[in-house]
């Protein structure tokens, strides 16, 4: 395709050349001869920096967001008011506008959107229909598993993913749409025919500043990101914010669904949460579906109703919605059970807000005080560095009030030193007189607590769940809470063979 023929559709300031492009990059390590290089600013760096690199890789046009540049010679040259917004039109021109061509379903709130989007996805699978997948734990195309740098990734990605999608016969993609890429403008000319909102507890306010701006950030998904708006919003309507979703929905034109606990479109009818699993009647427009899910806890009846009604709004059935439920047995670092033969329980899970960790404790709260069990809430848990500070205490106090003893310890420190983190996390914890004890060392702080568990006690390794790096000032290093949960519970004498990644206790 030409410059121009990829700029079709997208606001430029000046234009100069017409070359033949064979490929389009944001990244000028990725480019090659006959690339299209978009250079845009972004959070951390200025893509611009780069142009004559990319240049010399053999870029032989340039589409840059700085009015400053000046064109070079020899190649086309295309100024852009908003760099991330032409990088969503040149994408989608490049690969023939897959969006349009793929029935999207988006996925966002602050919890449960991993799960949630799995859940669509093995329902839609049940249903008889090819999918795509793009979210937070890994992205899914065409039967293969990809690594996720980002919740929702760059334009340029999506529409390669989706292109993928379609070439193989995906007639639906599920995607997690978090708040940055809503208000970076990532998914700009993304039509959604389906969007999700699950719930909003305090998150990424370091990026957004106030819980309003947060919130504004996830309403995008719902009134269009350069697009109309979605066909059908789903909302819950035991969230706040997502009631107000109803009436928003309402006025964009959207079919509304509403799904809650006990009211709303979807809601369930007699849930029984057990060790094994869930078990409730799904109460749909169209009559009640017994289910079962392996999934275990009350947050998890939310994301099966939510998914639910995602389904049902691309047209599923009853049927499917049972059938996809009960197939999936488990999401990675999501309540995921680390098995060594050992006479306690020891989960990871990727809680990292107060909100996730009351949702967390309490369902080992639960677990533990069972007709027949008795044991302790036992849960290792740290902040992340350079985020908002203020939810740290708030954290320290969820981890305490839920727990009956806290190892507080890192979690990916980034630049900032891990006792100043520690240190604003206590003030929480210290509020809630629960026993505890600080060992920065992540790997140590998991030894720790597995040494400190009797027999039926849980131990919960609380925030990294998937991740597979501990992010410090000297770089990203290896480091997986699974694995290193193994490590300390061989050290201890247990039998350790291969991971039961995601079995349920």
């Amino acid at each position: 395709m030409t410059l121009q023929q990829l700029l079709d559709g997208a606001e430029y300031l000046a234009l100069s050349g017409n070359p033949d492009v064979t490929s389009v990059e944001y990244d000028s390590r990725q480019v090659r001869p006959g690339s299209l290089f978009v250079a845009m600013l972004g959070e951390s760096s200025d893509g611009n920096r780069f142009i004559d690199a990319a240049i010399g890789a053999g870029a032989v046009a340039i589409v840059t967001d700085s009015t400053s540049q000046r064109p070079r010679v020899g190649v086309g040259w295309a100024v852009v008011p908003h760099g991330r917004r032409a990088l969503a039109r040149i994408s989608a021109n490049f690969y023939k506008r897959p969006a349009e061509r793929i029935a999207i379903t988006g996925i966002t709130g602050t919890n449960g959107k991993s799960t949630t989007a799995f859940l669509v996805e093995s329902i839609l699978s049940a249903a008889g229909r090819k999918s795509a997948l793009i979210g937070t734990i890994e992205y899914h195309v065409a039967g293969k598993v990809l690594s996720a740098p980002h919740t929702t990734p760059e334009a340029l990605e999506v529409n390669r993913i989706l292109n993928e999608a379609l070439g193989q016969g995906a007639s639906d993609a599920v995607m997690e749409v978090s708040s940055h890429a809503l208000a970076q403008q990532r998914v700009y000319g993304v039509p959604f025919d389906v969007a999700v909102f699950t719930n909003l507890s305090r998150d990424h306010l370091d990026y957004h500043k106030t819980m309003d701006d947060y919130f504004l950030a996830k309403r995008v998904l719902f009134e269009g990101c350069g697009t109309d708006a979605p066909r059908v919003a789903v909302t819950n309507i035991d969230d706040e914010h997502g009631a107000s979703l109803t009436g928003f929905g309402q006025k964009q034109g959207s079919k509304v669904v509403t799904y809650g606990w006990e009211r709303g479109d979807f809601h369930a009818e007699k849930p029984e949460v057990t060790p094994n699993g869930t078990r409730f009647d799904l109460i749909t427009p169209e009559g009640k579906v017994p289910v079962f899910s392996p999934l275990i806890g009350r947050v998890n009846v939310y994301n099966i109703l939510a998914a639910s009604a995602a389904a049902f709004s691309r047209g599923c059935k009853g049927e499917a919605m049972a059938s996809g439920i009960g197939q999936l047995a488990h999401v990675p670092g999501r309540f995921q059970r680390v098995d060594c033969k050992q006479p306690f329980t020891v989960v990871v899970d990727y809680a990292h807000t107060d909100d996730a960790l009351r949702n967390l404790t309490a369902l080992a709260r639960e677990f533990v005080s069972r007709p027949g069990a008795s044991g302790r809430v036992l849960t290792v848990f740290g902040c992340g560095g350079d985020r908002d500070r203020a939810k740290r205490p708030m954290m320290g106090e969820a981890a305490g009030r839920g727990s009956d003893f806290v190892v507080l310890t890192s979690d990916n420190p980034r630049s900032e030193d891990p006792r100043a983190i520690i240190n604003d996390a206590l003030v929480g914890l210290q509020k809630t007189g629960v026993k505890y004890t600080v060992e920065p060392d992540r790997r140590k702080a998991i030894a720790f607590a597995i040494n400190e568990a009797r027999p039926g006690d849980i131990v919960l390794l609380a925030g990294k769940g998937h991740e597979k790096v501990q992010v410090a000032r000297d770089g990203s290093h290896p480091f997986d809470d699974v694995e290193v949960a193994h490590e300390a519970l061989r050290a201890a004498g247990f039998e350790c063979r291969t991971a039961r990644a995601g079995a349920q206790p």
